[in-house]
């Protein structure tokens, strides 16, 4: 479970450098193409070891495109859609999850007429995890293919200095009135200021409180604890009294909650508000989490259990799945935006691989009861720095954004160049 996770991490780490050496559209060619080598290797090996690198492999893909798509959806997308459509970022991401949970379901069935293995369950061991493995190959041909054809981004071409082609895709976007404006905008926001912009001008101290806000955003996102649903659905449905039948039905019940949720949040993401969003989807944890735990320590089996965790899915896809992504994407200032956005992925992954690799200990040495208390604490802690740190971005250009969050940038400047 874990090893995919280290392997976002190396993604995630490289990506921000790399977007603004390259651009975002080769980036995404480069993570397809991984994704695709990944999904038939992880199938065809027969070695342990060689599976493990292939699993390490697709994570560095996941890494690099985890980041990089609400960046690039952020800096395309105007900014009265800009919530809207980076929430569609995480729809694609939940829709991906269900396809894969309903496919799974699918493979898993009963072999296949023909088959000279002496009983299904052999089949479903020696051969479904392969053909679960190659049926990512095609939404990564997909991916590689459709990713031939978007635009660069136009305001990292602007920030190239190549204006012409920035304002030729932004007039497509809205219109040639708009196109200008834009441009000069992003220009305006970079006038005298040092070329490169790195890790060390982001860690500087005027950046510094809206970088800790978006690490915290990032982490937390994973720390809540809903991505345990997905990784170990089968640990905590037998926990709830279900045998393996049920538990895939289940489990692809939790997939379709989230896609629904998701859809929620693209609607209300904008009529909300990022801050109240983040609030709700902390708080409404926290009581979910401690009625879940108490339910585990005392015993209780059965629908109930399905209903806590349902309501887990449903309150996380429509608050804190899609919107952590939307505030990562548009808090920082342009100049440090893809190594921003790359540090807090990396963040990201590090919350999600201490996640997914802690809790298997978690529930071995305190019970699903103690490990989900211990994830209500967490959302508690979340929902305070929320309501006390976080600010609110609707509506807003990324420029404007820019202005308030970040008090005295040029100090910032000048203290990289000393």
């Amino acid at each position: 479970m874990s090893i995919a996770l280290a392997g976002c991490l190396v993604g995630a780490m490289v990506s921000g450098s790399l977007a603004d050496r390259l651009g975002r559209k080769p980036l995404f060619l480069l993570s397809a193409l991984i994704f695709l080598i990944s999904a038939y290797a992880t199938g065809v090996f027969n070695i342990f070891d060689y599976f493990l690198a292939a699993r390490f492999v697709g994570g560095i893909a996941i890494g690099i495109a985890s980041g990089l798509s609400p960046m690039y959806i952020s800096e395309i997308a105007p900014s009265k859609t800009r919530g809207k459509l980076v929430s569609l970022n995480q729809l694609t991401i939940v829709l991906g999850i269900l396809g894969a949970q309903i496919v799974n379901y699918l493979i898993a069935d009963p072999m296949p007429e023909g088959m000279l293995l002496p009983s299904p369950e052999s089949w479903n061991v020696r051969m479904v995890w392969r053909w679960m493995f190659w049926s990512a190959a095609f939404p990564a041909a997909a991916f590689l293919i459709l990713a031939c054809f978007i635009p660069e981004s136009p305001r990292w071409l602007a920030l190239k200095s190549r204006d012409a082609k920035a304002k030729e895709i932004l007039a497509r976007i809205g219109g040639e009135r708009y196109a200008e404006s834009e441009v000069i905008e992003v220009k305006a926001a970079e006038k005298n200021r040092k070329k490169a912009a790195g890790l060390r001008m982001l860690f500087s101290k005027p950046f510094r409180p809206v970088l800790i806000i978006g690490i915290v955003i990032a982490v937390f996102q994973q720390w809540c604890g809903t991505n345990v649903i997905f990784n170990y659905a089968q640990e905590i449905f037998s926990g709830a009294g279900y045998d393996l039948g049920e538990m895939l039905f289940n489990i692809v019940l939790t997939g379709i909650t989230n896609v629904i949720f998701t859809f929620v949040a693209i609607y209300t993401v904008v009529r909300l508000g990022r801050k109240k969003l983040m609030l709700i989807g902390a708080g409404a944890l926290a009581i979910i989490y401690t009625i879940l735990g108490t339910s585990y320590y005392y015993g209780v089996t059965g629908f109930f259990m399905i209903i806590l965790v349902v309501a887990a899915i449903a309150c996380y896809a429509m608050t804190l799945g899609p919107v952590t992504w939307v505030l990562i994407a548009e808090i920082f200032p342009n100049r440090v935006r893809a190594v921003a956005v790359a540090t807090c992925t990396f963040a990201l992954w590090v919350g999600s691989f201490s996640l997914t690799y802690s809790f298997p200990l978690l529930n071995a040495a305190l019970g699903s009861y103690g490990t989900f208390w211990i994830y209500a604490a967490i959302c508690g802690f979340g929902f305070i720095f929320f309501a006390a740190r976080l600010p609110e971005t609707r509506g807003k250009s990324l420029e404007q954004l820019e202005q308030e969050l970040v008090e005295d940038e040029d100090k910032a400047i000048e203290s990289t160049i000393i």
